[in-house]
């Protein structure tokens, strides 16, 4: 599948990957911030989310694929994998199968293991809010506040809204396939053999994402790992502590 993607900077690729519902316009500001310290940045969005293509297909292994097939377009041997959240799993999955084409790993806030459903309430939102029929953004807002009641995840929700070629509202994720393959959003990552690339997990210090015992998974399952916690940061933790983020992000990119 032919991603879409915004490429900044020159220098060293680095490729992010966004989260569930996110899109790569959410780490624009990074993207000029990696770029402007000597990397070439991708901001891509991953199938079914933002404008990439639609597919019924919606799992790790094809989502690492179509990772692969990006940089065999922009004739890339090696890439540095930054992802957050579902992205990190898709980094994840990318190193078990193509590690000798990373040149670092770099995951925000996810660990290996399984991770229940958990965005019920989010699908149920995004299903009442039926922007086809909203004669504007303002009303699916409203709509969307009914549920959701996190201002941060609200303004999150609608930088997805956009309006399609019937000029009706439509949200630029692919909807019916999240929602048909939610459960194998949060599925283990468990690889053929420990990953041997160079690796760094950030998790925010007020997340419940990755926890002591996922530590000791970690270190067992990446055999050159290193784990920074960022303070003052729950899940979203490049957008709730953006400057200590990327701080450690530019400090790790630095390292041989």
């Amino acid at each position: 599948m032919k991603l879409f993607f915004k490429k900044t900077g020159e220098g060293k690729a680095l490729f992010i990957l966004h989260g569930l519902f996110g899109l790569g316009d959410n780490w624009n500001s990074f993207s000029k911030y990696f770029s402007s310290i000597g990397f070439c940045c991708y901001a891509i969005d991953l199938r079914n989310h933002g404008r990439s293509p639609h597919s019924d297909d919606f799992s790790y292994e094809s989502m690492a694929e179509d990772v692969r097939e990006l940089m065999d377009d922009e004739g890339l041997a090696k890439v540095i994998l930054l992802g957050h959240s579902m992205g990190g799993k898709v980094a994840m999955f990318f190193a078990d199968t193509y590690p000798e084409r990373l040149e670092k790993l770099i995951i925000a806030d996810i660990a290996p293991r399984y991770y229940a459903p958990h965005h019920q309430s989010v699908l149920s939102a995004l299903h009442s809010a039926q922007p086809e029929n909203a004669s504007g953004r303002k009303e699916v807002e409203e709509q969307l506040r009914i549920s959701i009641h996190d201002e941060a995840t609200l303004q999150f929700l609608l930088k997805n809204l956009y309006w399609n070629e019937e000029q009706k509202l439509d949200w630029r994720f692919y909807l019916s396939a999240i929602e048909k393959n939610i459960d194998n959003i949060g599925k283990a990552f468990q690889p053929s053999a420990p990953i041997d690339v160079p690796t760094l997990f950030i998790r925010g210090q007020r997340s419940g994402y990755i926890s002591q015992t996922d530590e000791t998974e970690i270190r067992q399952l990446f055999t050159r790992v290193m784990i920074v916690t960022v303070k003052d940061a729950g899940h979203w933790v490049h957008a709730e502590n953006p400057i200590e983020f990327g701080e450690v992000v530019k400090n790790y990119l630095g390292k041989d």
